[in-house]
């Protein structure tokens, strides 16, 4: 970040080159013009996590793999912030980065899209869904123990492409990221929290800047949604809690995060061996309730849940 000539501070954005990413980091340059009087220039950048889509993200590294060369354009001075999909982001960030702030989130729900069919509850018998999310196939199994889930990579625009090129019945999808696009006219099912728990932090925007750059940290805390930072902050902490992976079949969501009383829900499923989930096992449940107004707070609130998990037996192999 440096002044120019009529003293308005210049920042460069790193992102990701692909089209929902790209929104993402418009919209923060908007914010930042907007609201700092900043200007902006985007930096985008393929990672190695859109470079590999014949693997599952849980056999390649997870989905830190979407952010670590973003990471080194701060690093080396080619970029001042990163904007991410604040559930692409590992729990424990690399040591000398820092969180500045979350925005206030989008939809976090997940929504089935197809072509063919309103519902899940209307596709046929052993029909085929796309994901390649562990926490939406325990999920999935759980609702639909037919199903046959098959693994779906790529870009948002590439996994509607196969949609319609008829490899699958239908696929899951965040909602966030249809509605960010103007696509919301694909979502033929919105799931519920009480069908399909998200994701911690799904919908919800974060931006990334090297922790010793005090003046960025600064700035920016006042772009911060602080009821959603607060609420992905204790979703985060199950995850951390239950072994820090952002690719391990686990739900943790607080509905309400502008209510007193913050209620944190979390469930974890068995992929199996086959990576079909078990069929018929139960899931992991847990929920608690607490006044959350502090970092600190949120993370205990976090710690709770993921201990009441793990008392229910729930413990991935991968983990252990």
């Amino acid at each position: 970040m440096r002044a120019d000539s009529s003293n308005s501070l210049r920042v460069v954005i790193a992102t990701r080159e692909s089209r929902l990413a790209l929104w993402q980091a418009e919209h923060v340059k908007a914010l930042l013009e907007a609201r700092l009087g900043w200007q902006v220039e985007l930096l985008g950048m393929t990672t190695l996590g859109d470079q590999i889509l014949d693997r599952s993200l849980s056999k390649v590294g997870g989905k830190g793999l979407f952010v670590k060369e973003l990471e080194t354009a701060l690093l080396d001075g080619r970029a001042d912030i990163a904007v991410h999909s604040l559930k692409d982001v590992p729990m424990d960030l690399p040591e000398g980065f820092a969180l500045a702030c979350v925005l206030e989130r989008e939809d976090p729900r997940d929504a089935l899209v197809s072509n063919d069919f309103a519902s899940l509850d209307e596709l046929p018998p052993g029909a085929v869904v796309g994901t390649s999310s562990l926490r939406r196939l325990v999920l999935l199994k759980n609702l639909r123990p037919d199903l046959r889930i098959e693994p779906l990579r790529g870009n948002l625009d590439t996994r509607l492409r196969k949609l319609d090129e008829g490899h699958y019945q239908a696929i899951v999808l965040a909602a966030a990221g249809l509605k960010r696009l103007g696509l919301a006219s694909r979502i033929r099912q919105a799931f519920e929290p009480e069908q399909m728990l998200p994701a911690a932090g799904q919908g919800a925007l974060g931006i990334e800047v090297r922790a010793d750059r005090q003046d960025l940290l600064t700035a920016l805390a006042g772009l911060a949604h602080q009821p959603t930072w607060l609420a992905v902050t204790a979703e985060r902490t199950v995850s951390r809690a239950m072994g820090g992976s952002c690719s391990m079949p686990l739900a943790a969501f607080i509905r309400a995060p502008h209510s007193a009383q913050m209620r944190l829900e979390a469930a974890w499923g068995e992929p199996g061996a086959d990576g079909q989930g078990v069929a018929g096992a139960p899931l992991v449940r847990a929920e608690h309730s607490a006044p959350v107004t502090t970092f600190d707070q949120a993370e205990a609130l976090g710690e709770q849940v993921a201990a009441s998990l793990r008392a229910g037996g729930a413990v991935w192999a991968a983990n252990s």
